[in-house]
């Protein structure tokens, strides 16, 4: 698993925070998780395919709000750290790649 910093000092700062870094996607997360789920029952109880495909939608867009969340975290914690390690070569590589994905994806 990669880590936002190299430096200890810097890990060490986030441990304690890692649950809450993520807290706006974990909720996302959560609450698309039980669209999908309710999506699943519509289509075994046979619903309108309208219906089904608006609750999906919906899901996708939790999910999108999500991986943003993640992102911007990173941005805030991982990259500034680089930054300040003066090591941003590897982090900016790395949201090249992620912003070639996100383009293809759309």
């Amino acid at each position: 698993m990669k880590k936002c910093h190299n430096d200890a000092k810097v890990e060490a700062a986030f441990q304690n925070s890692r649950l809450h870094k993520h807290e706006d996607a974990l909720r996302l997360l959560k609450t698309s998780r039980g669209q999908i789920n309710a999506v699943i029952k519509m289509i075994e109880d046979g619903r309108y395919c309208i219906d089904i495909s608006t609750q999906l939608l919906a899901a996708i867009s939790l999910l999108k709000k999500a991986n943003t969340s993640i992102i911007n975290k990173h941005i805030e914690t991982c990259i500034r750290g680089a930054i300040e390690e003066g090591n941003v070569d590897e982090k900016l590589s790395e949201m090249e790649q992620i912003m070639k994905y996100i383009e293809r994806t759309l």
